[in-house]
């Protein structure tokens, strides 16, 4: 408010020196940049584990150009006006920007976070719903077994990355299959049939470490 009203008449204010501050510091190490070849392929592969060919609908949108960044390892996803202001943050201040899909390990591995559920659940190939003591189940962190199961997408194959659902269509999390639509028919209760990846309780378990 005041400072930008009274810089060009006040001694006592720098603009020399000021406003360039935020175009360094996008420059510098650390700063949100775009992907490298080959985090954009680590990217892709466990993003068409869930969505498949349905990636495209990311890359290329009819709303307006999307952009991938990295950003202290977390990548996000935004459109490019949302990247146009968050250069306007110095990078020590920006947290966050768009959508966090996930983030690099140490190993740098890519590992899709729960921030990312809204894109994998509108564009996954395949779904799970649960029933109510199976739901409670998995957003407490565990797998899923074949007596929580209510539905699975016929023609799901083992291995397959899933989006999870309760009975009333609402995504809680994804997983990968332990077993395919036909092994599950024939697997008993206590039978893992999907993996847990992530789910919605870790918003209040891992509040800290979603951004």
């Amino acid at each position: 408010g005041r400072s930008s009203s009274c810089c060009r008449g006040s001694s006592l204010d720098r603009p020399s020196v000021a406003p360039p501050l935020p175009r360094r510091r996008a420059a510098s190490p650390g700063a949100m940049r775009p992907l490298t070849d080959e985090e954009t392929r680590l990217v892709f592969e466990k993003l068409k584990k869930y969505i498949g060919q349905n990636l495209r609908q990311m890359v290329e949108r009819p709303d307006g150009v999307h952009l991938f960044r990295l950003h202290k390892e977390r990548v996000f996803y935004m459109s490019e006006r949302v990247y146009k202001l968050a250069g306007h943050i110095p990078k020590k201040s920006l947290l966050s920007a768009g959508v966090c899909l996930g983030k690099f390990t140490h190993s740098r591995k890519f590992r899709l976070s729960i921030t990312s559920l809204d894109y994998l659940a509108r564009l996954a190939q395949y779904r799970v719903w649960l029933k109510p003591s199976g739901e409670q189940h998995f957003v407490y962190g565990n797998h899923v077994v074949k007596a929580h199961l209510r539905r699975i997408t016929e023609g799901a194959p083992k291995n397959a990355g899933v989006v999870v659902l309760n009975e009333a269509d609402v995504p809680i999390g994804f997983g990968v299959t332990a077993r395919s639509t036909a092994e599950c028919q024939g697997a008993g209760a206590e039978a893992l049939v999907v993996y847990h990846q992530a789910d919605v309780g870790e918003y209040l378990r891992e509040e800290a470490d979603l951004v």
